[in-house]
């Protein structure tokens, strides 16, 4: 079932998800070689403690850390941990926020320091992707519209689009229906509606799709090696345009 958010709601959601993007670009500026992913963890909670939140990712589903942190061929669910970011590296920081009794969920790929031009270009890519998938949420369109968007946009650069993880629903639970692929036939799924709140969140990948899960049984990597990015954004569907929420 697809949850239809009243005013009141559409409310309380762009207070929490401004608040997680004002997070997530603090965490953002402090990528650099030589911190490792445990500080952008620790600076995770005290930051969000100091706005009055919760870590929507702290135990849920019994995952360890405050955010995710996943570094070059970590796809998504990076434990914040011992791990040394380099020079060149790419770190993808994904920041979820409880508070007032809904959730908030963005997240962004930064450079540490100079990177080579594919990964740069990676980067570039799969913004313009999250940005095609953005456009396309709007009411009278299906939800397949904004999977085809980001596929097209993903393969035409000669990447490839994660499968095994996906967008979703969100407001007062961090995964509400529907699940939102980033890939798909346009004109499919169910029909958008003003009041759905959606987290898109391209996962792309300069090799193949595969990916495979760590002993750790949470982060996700390429299964090649290669690197991945992510990028998200909390969206409220529109009549007209989409509503950005978590746009700082």
């Amino acid at each position: 079932m697809i949850i239809i958010k009243n005013s009141v709601e559409l409310a309380a959601m762009r207070r929490v998800n401004q608040m997680t993007a004002r997070v997530r670009d603090q965490l953002a500026a402090m990528i650099r070689p030589g911190i490792t992913t445990l500080d952008l963890g620790n600076a995770a909670f005290e930051l969000i403690r100091s706005m009055g939140g919760t870590s929507a990712f702290y135990g849920y589903h019994g995952y360890p850390g405050q955010i995710c942190v996943s570094v070059n061929e970590e796809v998504v669910h990076g434990i914040p941990g011992r791990r040394v970011i380099k020079d060149g590296d790419i770190v993808s920081i994904d920041t979820g926020i409880s508070f007032e009794g809904f959730v908030g969920d963005t997240a962004v790929t930064v450079a540490a320091g100079e990177i080579d031009a594919e990964r740069k270009r990676l980067l570039e890519v799969t913004q313009a992707a999250l940005e095609a998938g953005i456009a396309k949420a709007i009411a009278g369109n299906r939800l397949g519209d904004i999977s085809h968007a980001i596929q097209t946009v993903v393969e035409a650069a000669g990447f490839s689009v994660v499968r095994e993880f996906v967008g979703h629903g969100i407001g007062r639970d961090m995964h509400e229906d529907p699940q939102v692929p980033n890939f798909g036939k346009p004109g499919r799924g169910p029909k958008l509606k003003p009041g759905m709140t959606l987290a898109i969140e391209p996962m792309v990948n300069i090799g193949g799709p595969q990916v495979e899960v760590l002993d750790d049984n949470w982060t996700a990597v390429t299964k090649d090696g290669h690197p991945s990015a992510h990028f998200e954004h909390t969206v409220a569907v529109g009549i007209m345009e989409p509503e950005i929420l978590t746009l700082a």
